[in-house]
């Protein structure tokens, strides 16, 4: 079991963040936030696939006008993302934002933070405050080496944050990236040691799928592994519902989330007598959220079945065309190739 990081906890709508809550999942949506019907569309979509903070983009006067019309027909929390300018931090809140996130790179004058202070305060909404490693001053970014570089980033961050203390405004989600993994964890790190707030996590601007999903998940996953971080987002220059499901699949990895069964198949070989990863596509493309979170195993051959996979619920191990159908190590009894999916999803569903 993974021994997580004491924070205090903070609200984001209905849903709790930090203080040993479940380790939550958000997304972005990529839509103009303005175009109300398609972005409701996407967040809804996003929701069913297990997202479970939603964050749009806020350029703009229409932007923020628009947080009232969508959130009446959302049921997820929704956060406003906010840089530059601190009027649409204060129209998005009064237009019932859940949480606001701003960037200490774009918005720092202590009589702008206070307004949007004063504003979070009154609406009892907490305040993410977003730091991105590319758009620091230069004293936060200046370095070469990472360690420096992740130093110089906590640093800041600390500073930022004292101001928010000094307003007596304490409802603070942090994040710390960068599109650098090991300055990202190093920088996490740093700042769990030196303060109790709630850390989102994330490996900004990670990439495509394949490469962004890599990044993420090592970032991500190191961090978890030391019981860091409270809310996960993983950026990728892809659809949203990757970022859900890359995320799901990492905190599902640790132990940490259980989203349905976890399938573990083997990687074949010239041993293996099925097409099996047309056959594991099939069975992850049918099971569901609601399907029991058990180990599935699905494996090629003789040899990497029951022993092997000794420790799944249930599985199946192929031989020439047919395999066999196992439960706790325990054959049951032999199936066709084509019926292999049917079978194991009649067995899990028991």
């Amino acid at each position: 079991m993974i021994s997580r990081r004491r924070t205090r906890q903070v609200r984001v709508g209905g849903l709790k963040v930090g203080g040993g809550a479940p380790v939550s999942i958000q997304s972005m949506t990529k839509t103009k936030t303005s175009d109300v019907a398609r972005t409701i569309r996407e967040i809804n979509v996003l929701e069913e696939a297990g997202c479970e903070i939603v964050r749009v983009a806020v350029r703009d006067a229409s932007d923020a006008e628009s947080i009232k019309k969508i959130k009446h027909r959302i049921r997820i929390p929704l956060v406003a993302d906010i840089h530059f300018h601190h009027r649409l931090a204060l129209k998005a809140i009064e237009n019932g934002a859940d949480k606001i996130r701003i960037n200490p790179g774009n918005i720092s004058k202590p009589d702008e933070l206070s307004r949007i202070v004063k504003a979070a305060k009154a609406r009892r909404i907490p305040i993410r405050i977003g730091l991105n490693s590319g758009s620091l001053p230069r004293e936060g970014r200046e370095s070469t080496v990472h360690s420096s570089q992740s130093t110089r980033f906590v640093s800041y961050a600390l500073r930022y944050i004292k101001t928010f203390e000094e307003m007596d405004f304490r409802d603070i989600i942090i994040s710390l990236k960068a599109s650098d993994v090991v300055s990202t964890v190093e920088a996490y790190r740093g700042l769990a040691k030196a303060c109790d707030y709630p850390f989102h996590l994330g490996v900004t601007a990670s990439g495509l799928s394949k490469g962004g999903t890599i990044k993420s998940a090592i970032g991500i996953g190191a961090l978890l592994l030391d019981g860091i971080g409270d809310t996960i987002r993983v950026s990728l220059t892809s659809s949203s519902l990757e970022e859900v499901s890359a995320a799901r699949h990492i905190l599902s990895a640790l132990g940490l989330r259980k989203f349905g069964p976890e399938i573990i198949a083997c990687p074949t070989c010239g041993r293996c007598g099925v097409n099996l990863v047309d056959i594991v596509k099939e069975f992850e493309a049918r099971v569901t959220p609601k399907d029991p979170a058990v180990k599935v195993a699905i494996m090629g051959c003789e040899v990497n079945g029951p022993g092997e996979a000794r420790d799944a619920r249930i599985g199946i191990a192929a031989g020439k065309g047919c395999g066999v159908i196992f439960r706790n190590g325990k054959i049951l009894r032999k199936v066709r190739e084509k019926d292999f999916v049917k079978e194991l999803l009649k067995e899990l569903r028991r």
